[in-house]
């Protein structure tokens, strides 16, 4: 069942998130981005000095937007093995993995973060902008499992990223942050909220951080989440600041970090978009090797059949943009095209993803068509800034 915000829409026909009340107070520049408002930018900063504010201190990013999901019973570990590549017996409990979901031919229909808290007991959080398309997916395969109850659910969900994150986090909780590793989650208490929250320890742009799932299914919780998120900035201004769409964009390409309606589409497979560690050895071989498209993944992979891969550019002149098309260094053989690009705030240059022939080596240099005109690029390793996430 999906629930959503009704008490937060918008005499537009967009849907505010619980914190929206406080980007407008501290000037966030309001956008429509998949059926929500939210903040694309602050008055007080730039899109770099955003930016750089998160590889040096602490962003508070709100991804309310994206929807979380329930999902439970005794069919629940088949039931999403066969939608996506993962392998839930090599999850322990209270971890988490990125996987994709995949049609029937084995493209993405989304990417999603997986969390496995018990052996029948699954959290899992997908896109914003694929919502209808995923509760609409993931209910059409449910016709086929009768033990398993899906349910999706909103909340306050706030991104707590960069190098300062896990200090000023522990300064609201008598949890020890230094246990929690990238990839685990728990339950926790939050001062001063009064629910408990659910931390993973994450990070989409390459930096250490959290992501807090906080409910907000009332008006006393939604106000505790407001006041927990303006106490961070008020309280501690020399450490954290709101952070918008543009430099979460930003962050994530210098990350290497595939988005999707850009490096992942229905028509791709992982294996192209050079995604195969997704599929464990597992579910490559032996009995367990059946999920949607799994025969075509399967054979990408062994007979190494792909003809392009997702890769790295870098730059300098006009900053290059999704579909900008890509030739070889004599400008006479297109070999692939942009996926996404941006002026990265940290090298001072221009990064790009995309998919190249993977015959392209890397450091060739190419061309790139950008306003009619070949501008010369290099072809470059992933990531182009190197994530800090916390491991042991």
């Amino acid at each position: 069942m999906l629930r959503s915000f009704k008490r937060f829409a918008s005499t537009s026909g967009l849907v505010k998130t619980p914190l929206y009340e406080a980007h407008v107070e501290l000037g966030g520049k309001m956008v429509p981005y998949a059926g929500f408002e939210m903040p694309v930018l602050y008055n007080s900063q730039s899109h770099i000095d955003s930016h750089n504010w998160v590889r040096s201190n602490v962003g508070l990013f709100d991804v309310s937007h994206m929807l979380q999901h329930n999902i439970s019973g005794p069919d629940s570990q088949k039931f999403l093995e066969k939608i996506t590549p993962i392998d839930l017996n090599l999850l322990p409990e209270f971890t988490s993995s990125l996987s994709v979901l995949l049609n029937k031919d084995g493209g993405v229909i989304d990417d999603c973060i997986i969390t496995k808290h018990e052996k029948d007991k699954y959290y899992m959080v997908t896109n914003a902008g694929c919502r209808e398309k995923d509760v609409n997916f993931i209910n059409n395969e449910l016709k086929n499992f009768n033990s398993v109850d899906h349910n999706t659910f909103e909340g306050t969900l706030l991104a707590i990223q960069g190098p300062k994150a896990q200090d000023l986090l522990q300064k609201f909780t008598n949890e020890d942050l230094s246990k929690i590793y990238f990839g685990q989650t728990k339950f926790i208490n939050l001062s001063p909220i009064s629910a408990t929250v659910h931390l993973a320890r994450s990070g989409y742009t390459g930096e250490d951080g959290f992501e807090l799932s906080i409910p907000s299914s009332n008006d006393q919780e939604v106000r505790e989440a407001l006041n927990f998120f303006n106490t961070l900035v008020e309280e501690y201004p020399d450490i954290a600041k709101p952070i918008g769409l543009a430099a979460r964009d930003s962050l994530r390409l210098e990350a290497g970090m595939c988005l999707y309606g850009h490096e992942l589409e229905e028509t791709i497979t992982p294996v192209e978009a050079s995604l195969s560690w997704l599929i464990p050895k597992s579910r490559r071989d032996g009995s367990n090797t059946q999920f949607n498209g799994s025969s075509k993944i399967l054979d990408q992979i062994k007979n190494k059949s792909t003809t392009h891969r997702r890769i790295g550019l870098t730059s300098k002149g006009p900053a290059p943009r999704q579909g900008n098309k890509i030739f070889s260094e004599d400008g006479k053989t297109e070999i692939g095209y942009v996926t996404s690009g941006s002026f990265s705030p940290s090298l001072g240059g221009n990064v790009a993803q995309a998919f190249i022939d993977k015959k392209a080596k890397i450091g060739s240099d190419v061309k790139i068509e950008i306003r009619g005109k070949l501008r010369d690029a290099k072809i470059t390793k992933l990531p182009f800034v190197q994530s800090k996430l916390y491991k042991p």
